[in-house]
């Protein structure tokens, strides 16, 4: 089984949010594919069922961002998988808007959800796809920034990395993520 784990935070008031690319991803591979991701385990919304033919299971944690690894710690656990076998999407202030990046590790890089992650897995060797926000204008604001929605500006530029990155999340499924990597970090 290989899991998918969208990191955002939960709530109408958070829906949409630069913060909740993961989730957003999440729910765009849950109609395309036809999972629904409604169980509410593990402190998550979970779905099982069969994407690319093999059986994965799409996450959207509901402990918020900053206790995200908490919640996965317990599915790894429930089901007893390893970090190589998850792959987590979430938003990079350091990414232009719209632009995706894969990573197979790494530190959290100022992210609290994967801060939390690499707490409770113990390690930082899972991988990661990370969906561009941008930056603020200096003097914002970055917890303001996160909690805002995209504006109509950056709507079509988000959208397309969203579906991207469910692409991605997708055919790593089925390949190597090495191969997925060098595929989706090489679009601009």
């Amino acid at each position: 089984m290989k899991v998918i784990i969208g990191l955002g935070n939960p709530g109408k008031k958070y829906e949409e949010t630069r913060h909740n690319a993961g989730f957003m991803t999440i729910d765009t591979i849950s109609e395309k594919w036809g999972i629904p991701v409604t169980q509410n385990k593990f402190r998550a919304l979970v779905g099982e069922g069969r994407l690319e033919g093999e059986k994965v299971l799409l996450v959207k944690p509901q402990t918020y961002m900053n206790l995200s690894g908490e919640s996965v710690a317990e599915i790894l656990h429930f089901y007893k998988l390893i970090p190589d076998e998850l792959v987590v999407i979430f938003d990079d202030l350091d990414l232009p808007t719209g632009q995706l990046r894969l990573r197979e590790k790494g530190s959290a890089g100022g992210h609290n959800g994967i801060k939390s992650m690499i707490q409770h897995l113990g390690t930082q060797e899972f991988k990661r796809i990370k969906v561009g926000i941008g930056r603020p204008e200096p003097g914002r604001s970055v917890s303001d920034y996160v909690l805002q929605t995209f504006p109509a500006a950056e709507r079509k530029a988000i959208d397309e990395a969203v579906s991207l990155a469910a692409e991605a999340a997708a055919m790593w499924v089925k390949e190597p993520f090495l191969k997925v990597m060098n595929h989706y970090n090489s679009l601009k």
